[in-house]
């Protein structure tokens, strides 16, 4: 392998998360949300693999705290559901916490959280 075709850490484009889309009107723009489910589905797969990937979330204090929150709440799902499956009553009370981090996060940024 060359170094041309050797990917470089410092060379990746940082993922930019923009809270205040929706009052920017940025949400009508084409690919929006869909660039939007890819920054979380990608953050997500990150924070399991263990692995960094870099991050810029634009938006107030309380709208990037919720993002954090709902972020960490979909880990804990995730987990809860892959080591204790569905029918587990931690895995409904993570569940529970997650749909709950995710009105909050819906009502601050206006955004549809990308997985349900």
């Amino acid at each position: 392998m060359n170094q041309e075709s050797t990917l470089k850490e410092d060379k990746i484009t940082p993922v930019v998360v923009d809270l205040n889309a929706v009052k920017a009107g940025k949400v009508n723009e084409g690919g929006f949300l869909r660039m939007f489910g890819w920054a979380v589905e990608t953050i997500l797969n990150k924070m399991f693999s263990g692995g960094t990937i870099p991050v810029s979330v634009k938006g107030s204090p309380s709208q990037v705290k919720s993002f954090a929150h709902t972020l960490g709440s979909e880990k804990r799902y995730l987990d809860s559901w892959k080591r204790f499956g569905l029918d587990d009553p931690r895995t409904y009370k993570n569940k529970a916490e997650l749909n709950r981090a995710i009105v909050k996060f819906e009502r601050l940024t206006g955004l549809s959280w990308p997985f349900d």
